[in-house]
């Protein structure tokens, strides 16, 4: 089973018949902006604010790579004596 769009809408594509400063090959004349060239710039959305202080999770971790490497250097130095 389909869904048929109410609303057709055809080609959405600029005519090229209608595009000022388009070259018969579909190029653009030097200093002229291609149709599809966006004008807008920056954010789409505000960044979210960043917190000044190091995560709990971030100590956690830090933590267990710290002691990993104490049982690491623990076991090496008890093989080789």
């Amino acid at each position: 089973m389909s869904v048929s769009d109410p609303e057709p809408h055809g080609n959405t594509d600029p005519s090229p018949d209608r595009t000022p400063d388009l070259d018969a090959g579909g190029g653009v004349r030097p200093g002229s902006t291609p149709p599809e060239s966006s004008g807008t710039s920056g954010l789409s959305a505000p960044e979210p604010r960043t917190s000044f202080r190091f995560p709990p999770t971030g100590w956690m971790t830090i933590g267990a790579v710290v002691v990993i490497v104490l049982i690491f250097v623990a076991v090496a130095i008890g093989l080789l004596l």
